[in-house]
């Protein structure tokens, strides 16, 4: 049987556009628990299968030598790249199957520089062709993925996948020469330790350790300002003397004096302004990332990983976009007329539908292959996280199209005894679009009471207080995803696994504001004095230039990489001089990093030591002890898996030092005594409440008796099948129970 063979980038992406192109109802056939389609669309046999993201990655041409530089490159699979990807090898043997049987071939992976550098591979590696047609949607609706089919290019996007590749083996040469070079240096120095440095890394890591620089070299300048405070009908205002900041404090001191004569303060003149305020602009990946850090501390690769799901799910548009524009040819009214059937936005898409115009207000950037992010009508599957994000994007869709809010400011000139003073107040008199983009509207309502000039108010407190100017602010989650993308450095569906990065190799820490820890001040300190061209941003800026004009076509790969070949040689070289110098350098940095981490906080029994993370030779498990020991015989154990992070922060109820166990949403603050007297309270209320039953706990599993045991987290119920069994239960949950024998 001859048919042409679609390829979608993920499993759940070929059930979709299985779905939407079958005249009749699709065939799912499976070889070891992978699956593909057969269906017919308009009387044509189609075979629509999947990849599982990337099947081929970039690897050194025979085996691997871990010398540097190495520039002998080539696409492998990626199961014999990495061995967490072994799963990636039954879709390759599945594609390879259909390949063979296949009269033509069609691209359908998601329309980007990455998508289209899969369907590449698989076109010219699996299929043993040299083109292919490609299909280009941004929803995974049946309409748009029909129009697509329909509409079909003859050929691959040559731009984007020319720059694709071009980006890997850019990014790879890079990451592997300069991390086998830090790593070359400390094996020089006589030492081992998995360091990693990469092209937009580097710089990444710079703006943080520098930011930490400022702070650090920040000195505050004292200064003083002056607060007034009255009321009317019950209202209270807050106004400032009009001066603002004094910088000379007798300056300061003599306005406040001759204010604090006064016990009324008169109204000069008192002035009204309204305006008006625009909508927002529809989501681009980075508004989006930012937006959902702001409204739910969600961090931005975890934003980007929920909006995928969402896209593959069909209910929102691709995500990885830079445009703020909505076209008219996505159809404003098919998806707010969806939006409408859904009780949670009935009455808001409904009076949106009611406007004489749809026009939303759109945003400067642009981005040819997709749209701003959008909801396409189809309800959402999922919850917490993506019932947030997906909330996010329909009411900032909503919102775009909405009228603009007017918003009024009073401002009122005081005299308290000839110093002048200022209250301002800034209200809300038409929502606007405020009403569609509810809760998420980031403003203040401060509204001061109605006042008449020439009118006297009663000076009910007058402060002069004392302040210092502040050190620049860390960045964020999100900031430091605006900061890349003003810099150019990465690309929109990158930069998030950047900073991700930095974490992971602990340069940097933090949640709330990006923090450098040692090692990262050390990184940036020994590569600016010994090869500062590998944090210098100026040249990954101009790569990423050159990367958007070979996409445009304007340029050619090779010539890029032949470029960055010489880049990395004059480096490399460099480097290797000073070779042990910085190996050295970077043990010591490593060593004083690993210190601070293992240091938990102070001894409870002896008073005079530290708790520290240390490891048993005999049992070759973790624990943490005072480091007194043997004057001190203080332990604590500690869960064996999971990262823990010491804080700054003591139990309240037996002065322990508190430990951060594991990451992202399963973050955990506990204290580290088991003999805890709230632990002890808490075990001891479970087993009383177990008594009080009259019953015995049973493991849903095995059908065990569950025994209460303790740990770290506190009282927990366990299997006594323990280790077979490994359920577990809190302490204060619900179980299932039977009588006791």
């Amino acid at each position: 049987m001859a048919y042409e063979l679609i390829i979608s980038e993920k499993p759940s992406a070929a059930k979709k556009l299985a779905e939407a192109l079958a005249d009749g109802k699709p065939v799912q056939k499976k070889q070891a628990s992978v699956s593909w389609w057969l269906l017919s669309h308009n009387k044509k046999d189609l075979v629509i299968a999947a990849a599982a993201g990337h099947l081929y990655g970039v690897a050194e041409k025979g085996d691997r030598t871990y010398q540097y530089p190495v520039y002998d490159i080539e696409w492998k699979p990626n199961a014999e790249v990495d061995k967490n990807s072994a799963f990636s090898k039954k879709y390759i043997t599945v594609l390879k199957k259909l390949a063979k049987d296949a009269t033509s071939f069609t691209v359908a992976t998601d329309y980007d520089i990455e998508g289209e550098t899969i369907g590449l591979n698989i076109i010219r590696f699996i299929c043993k062709q040299k083109d292919a047609n490609r299909m280009k949607f941004s929803t995974l609706t049946k309409d748009e993925l029909r129009d697509s089919y329909t509409n079909k290019q003859k050929t691959l996007d040559w731009g984007q996948a020319n720059a694709g590749e071009t980006r890997h083996f850019l990014d790879w040469m890079y990451g592997i020469n300069l991390s086998r070079a830090l790593m070359a240096s400390i094996k020089a120095a006589g030492s081992f330790k998995v360091l990693s440095i990469g092209r937009v890394q580097g710089p990444a890591l710079k703006m943080v350790i520098d930011r930490e620089k400022e702070i650090a070299a920040f000195t505050p300048e004292p200064y003083w300002q002056i607060e007034l405070q009255s009321e009317k009908d019950k209202k209270e205002i807050v106004a400032w003397h009009a001066t603002d900041k004094f910088w000379k404090e007798d300056e300061a001191k003599t306005a406040f004096g001759k204010a604090k004569e006064a016990k009324d303060a008169t109204v000069k003149k008192v002035d009204a302004k309204s305006f008006k305020q625009q909508p927002p602009h529809p989501f681009d990946l980075g508004s989006l990332q930012t937006e959902a850090y702001r409204c739910f501390k969600i961090k931005p690769k975890q934003t980007l990983e929920v909006a995928q799901k969402l896209y593959t799910d069909g209910s929102i548009s691709y995500p990885r976009t830079s445009s703020q524009k909505l076209p008219a040819k996505l159809g404003y009214k098919k998806i707010l007329t969806a939006l409408s059937k859904n009780k949670d936005y009935a009455s808001l898409a409904g009076d949106i539908l009611k406007l004489k115009t749809l026009k939303p207000n759109e945003g400067k950037k642009s981005d040819p292959a997709h749209p701003a992010i959008h909801p396409t009508g189809q309800p959402v599957k999922g919850k917490d996280w993506d019932l947030k994000i997906y909330d996010l994007i329909v009411k900032r869709f909503l919102a775009t199209f909405a009228e603009p809010a007017t918003r009024e400011t009073v401002t009122a000139h005081l005299d308290a005894n000839t110093e002048p003073f200022v209250a301002k107040g800034t209200r809300t008199t038409a929502p606007g679009w405020h009403l569609y983009y509810a809760p998420y509207v980031n403003l203040k309502e401060e509204e001061l009471p109605k006042l008449q000039e020439n009118e006297s108010l009663p000076i009910t407190k007058l402060d002069l207080h004392e302040k210092e100017t502040q050190p620049p602010k860390r960045y964020t989650q999100s900031s430091i995803i605006n900061e890349l993308e003003k810099r150019n450095l990465g690309t929109k569906a990158t930069r998030a696994d950047v900073v991700e990065a930095l974490f992971k190799r602990n340069y940097v820490k933090g949640d709330a504001n990006i923090e450098g820890t040692e090692l990262g001040m050390e990184m940036v300190k020994i590569l600016e004095k010994h090869s500062p061209e590998i944090i210098d941003e100026a040249l990954t800026r101009q790569f990423e230039e050159e990367m958007e004009e070979i996409q445009a076509q304007k340029k050619n790969g090779e010539q890029i990489l032949n470029t960055a070949k010489k880049e990395l040689d004059k480096l490399l070289a460099k480097f290797k001089k000073n070779e042990k110098e910085v190996g050295e350098e970077l043990i010591a940095a490593y060593r004083e990093e690993q210190d601070m981490m293992n240091t938990l906080g102070p001894c409870i029994k002896c008073k005079q030591g530290t708790i520290k993370v240390t490891f048993s030779k005999k049992t070759r498990k973790r624990f943490c002890g005072c480091d007194r020991y043997p004057d001190c015989d203080q332990t604590y154990p500690l869960p064996q898996k999971g990262m823990i992070q010491p804080t700054d922060k003591q139990c309240e109820h037996c002065q322990a030092p508190m430990i951060m166990i594991g990451s992202g949403r399963r973050k955990q603050l506990v204290c580290i005594n088991n003999e805890c007297p709230q632990k002890l309270k808490e075990e001891k209320d479970a087993q009383q409440e177990a008594d009080a039953e009259g019953t015995c706990k049973i493991c849903p599993k095995c059908e065990k008796k569950l025994v209460l045991r303790k740990s770290v987290y506190g009282a927990f119920w366990g299997c006594s099948g323990f280790p077979k069994c490994r359920h577990t239960e809190p302490a204060n949950g619900n179980h299932k129970s039977k009588d006791k024998k």
